[in-house]
């Protein structure tokens, strides 16, 4: 029973570590490119402390929130 829940264990380490992985390459590649003027979906400028504070954005907080629902 204990090598079972080692297995369960180790593999769920494995999805962590990929999920987390898969994450951090996607964050560099949205900072790597300059930050949106105006949003990508509702055309609004985006505030300089925006775009100062998240470097890449493409949306304006309305949308960025919505977007994450």
């Amino acid at each position: 029973m204990a090598k079972l829940f080692d297995q369960a264990a180790e593999l769920e380490a494995q999805h962590r570590e990929h999920a987390l992985a898969n994450q951090l390459a996607l964050i560099r590649q949205l900072h790597s490119r300059p930050p949106a003027d105006n949003c990508c979906d509702c055309d609004e400028p985006i505030p300089e402390p925006r775009r100062l504070a998240v470097p890449g954005c493409q949306r304006c907080i309305d949308c960025q929130t919505l977007s994450e629902r």
